[in-house]
């Protein structure tokens, strides 16, 4: 199961999953263009695509849905935790319900998909065991940016939550996180004009951007393959880290 998982790194890590031979149940809120053609594509690659429109911000319709999916579901031996809420936060402009707006996405929402996909997730017959894999961001590990606030603290909870949820679901579910650099530029707004990612590339030591696949290629190590990995943050960000 990959929430958000129509478009941009999404959908990079749904075609990796299903290359690797397995079916997907794929969250969508708005695009829903963009997933039937992705789910389109999947299925003619032979992989079976079940398509669920689900918004995370909406935390009692997750729990409800989550709650059913448990038990439709015969089978789920990866859930990752891809959708995101990302917009600046400046001081000034700050609301609560914009900082609730980040929390109820990044964090809260994959708390309660977590809970209620666990038992199923415990179940599964993979030599690996069953995986969480949480997309957190390089910028949320102590490396805060300027006006983004509310988002950085949203992806540090979800962190948070991947250490904690390693030790509360172990032996039998992995828990662990993939924390990206630049992967995919914003679509508008900050950074996403072509002075911004100079000087955000000017930053990171292999000197380009990297691709919605490096990220993909990172959590289908970690949900089918890092059998001795839990409560990890593995950094895709091209030695940003390091500047």
């Amino acid at each position: 199961m990959v929430t958000a998982g129509a478009r941009r790194v999404g959908a990079a890590i749904a075609r990796e999953l299903a290359r690797a031979g397995c079916d997907l149940v794929i969250t969508y809120r708005e695009s829903g263009a963009e997933a039937e053609a992705l789910a389109g594509g999947l299925r003619a690659g032979g992989a079976d695509i079940r398509l669920e429109r689900l918004d995370l911000a909406d935390t009692a319709r997750v729990e409800r849905r989550a709650e059913e999916l448990a038990a439709d579901l015969q089978r789920l031996d990866v859930l990752v935790h891809n959708a995101s809420a990302y917009s600046p936060s400046p001081p000034a402009t700050l609301t609560a319900e914009q900082a609730l707006d980040h929390f109820r996405v990044n964090a809260l929402a994959p708390l309660l998909l977590s809970r209620r996909l666990a038992p199923l997730l415990a179940r599964s017959p993979l030599p690996a065991g069953g995986s969480i894999v949480a997309l957190a961001d390089v910028h949320a590990l102590g490396r805060p940016r300027r006006d983004f606030a509310a988002y950085a603290m949203s992806k540090a909870a979800l962190v948070e939550m991947v250490r904690s949820l390693a030790r509360d679901l172990a032996p039998a579910v992995r828990v662990n996180a993939v924390a990206p650099g630049v992967v995919a530029w914003p679509e508008s707004g900050h950074e996403s004009d072509e002075a911004s990612r100079r000087a955000c590339l000017s930053r990171v030591p292999l000197a380009r951007a990297g691709t919605p696949a490096d990220a993909a290629n990172a959590v289908r190590w970690l949900a089918l393959e890092a059998a001795y990995v839990t409560g990890e943050v593995v950094r895709v960000d091209g030695g940003r880290w390091l500047a």
